[in-house]
């Protein structure tokens, strides 16, 4: 009989599971993702012009083919300061003729008026409309002449005298007055406006003649033994660019609602 002894030995097994654990973990690596950009929106850019509008006054040019006791030109001009303000000047000439009851006279004379406009438009993208309010500053030099005149009397029992002929010039006469001036230009071809302006005015100074009193002062028009006077001017005028300028439109941008 033989005895016989063996040691069963037990080896540590290794599974795939085990050497994966054993491996040093790694975030798993995401998919890049890749930012698609909206269709973006382009930007409304308004280019203003600035520059020099010359004009002059129909209503003044074309009166003297139906009045026959008046003659006149008026020229205006502005200048874009700013966006909304303008300087504004005009220069005119006038001859007038005022048949009163008791005396004939004629004003003869220059003037010239300065100030500034305000635009209270706002035009849309590259138009160029106004609507205007404005202050100015007036002057004028100018003669009056005495043509006839007819003696006041009380008790006309034998009827009125006739008129006397006078004749006699007073020359170097002056006014200046200040104004309030309302106006509309509308763009009705490239570059040419038309307008419509009304002047409210207010006689600061005014140096008389002898013995009768202006009746009418070349630019303040008729002062009906007042200080207070009124005009109005119909203007064709031309606008000449010297430079621009680029204007970015402020809007509001719809964004598209984010899913939940």
């Amino acid at each position: 009989m033989f005895l016989g002894h063996s040691q069963v030995v037990v080896k540590d097994t290794v599974t795939v599971r085990d050497l994966d654990d054993k491996k040093p973990k790694t975030e798993p690596v995401k998919p890049a993702v890749q930012k698609v950009k909206k269709d973006s929106i382009p930007v409304p850019v308004r280019t203003d012009r600035y520059g020099l509008r010359v004009g002059v006054d129909l209503y003044k040019l074309t009166r003297a083919f139906y009045d026959k006791d008046y003659k006149g030109i008026e020229f205006t001009a502005d200048w874009r300061l700013t966006k909304k303000y303008y300087i504004a000047a005009e220069l005119g000439f006038e001859d007038k003729t005022t048949d009163d009851t008791r005396l004939n006279s004629t004003a003869t004379g220059t003037y010239i008026k300065g100030g500034f406009d305000y635009n209270l438009y706002d035009n849309w993208l590259d138009m160029e409309n106004l609507i205007t309010i404005g202050l100015r500053g007036g002057f004028s030099s100018f003669s009056q002449e005495l043509n006839s005149y007819k003696i006041y009397n009380p008790n006309p029992y034998w009827g009125e005298q006739p008129p006397v002929a006078d004749g006699q010039k007073y020359s170097g006469l002056s006014a200046a007055w200040l104004e309030v001036a309302l106006g509309i230009k509308a763009k009705v071809f490239n570059n040419v406006f038309v307008g419509f302006g009304v002047q409210l005015k207010l006689l600061a100074m005014n140096n008389k003649p002898s013995g009768f009193d202006n009746l009418y002062i070349p630019g303040f028009n008729r002062t009906y033994d007042g200080s207070f006077g009124v005009g109005f001017n119909y203007t064709v005028s031309y606008f000449i660019p010297i430079y621009k300028k680029k204007i970015v439109v402020p809007q509001l941008i719809n964004e598209t609602p984010k899913k939940k």
